[in-house]
């Protein structure tokens, strides 16, 4: 079955950087567009970033731009998002997710959770003022 691990999670201070990885299996992962969201504590879930299946375009939110990055490997099955300047409001779980349903596609921009059908349980990152 489908399966999308987050590691890397943890507790940093304002102006910090963190790496997280999502390792995935069961899927296609070579051909399946990726992203990352996040839930801030008693806020909805919001798209952080994505990325299309081979890896040659990406697409971040307004508030991490410039400060986060993402990409992935093949060869290891794994997507990862650079956080750099870390704020607090950048404190949230952070989930991985795949458009399973794709083969070889882009990013469905528009669509509800830009078309992600496979979740990980998310990784806590937590930023100290």
């Amino acid at each position: 079955q489908v399966q999308l691990v987050e590691s890397g999670g943890g507790l940093a201070q304002a102006g910090d950087s963190l790496r997280l990885s999502c390792l995935a299996s069961g899927f296609v992962f070579m051909t399946a567009p990726m992203a990352w969201f996040r839930q801030a504590p008693g806020k909805e879930r919001e798209f952080v970033g994505g990325i299309n299946w081979s890896g040659g375009s990406t697409y971040y939110a307004d508030s991490v731009k410039g400060r986060f990055a993402i990409w992935r490997d093949g060869d290891k099955e794994t997507l990862y998002l650079q956080m750099n300047i870390l704020k607090p409001e950048d404190t949230a779980v952070y989930y991985c997710a795949a458009d399973t349903s794709q083969s070889g596609g882009s990013l469905r921009v528009g669509a509800v959770d830009y078309g992600m059908d496979a979740w990980g349980k998310g990784t806590l990152v937590t930023v100290s003022s």
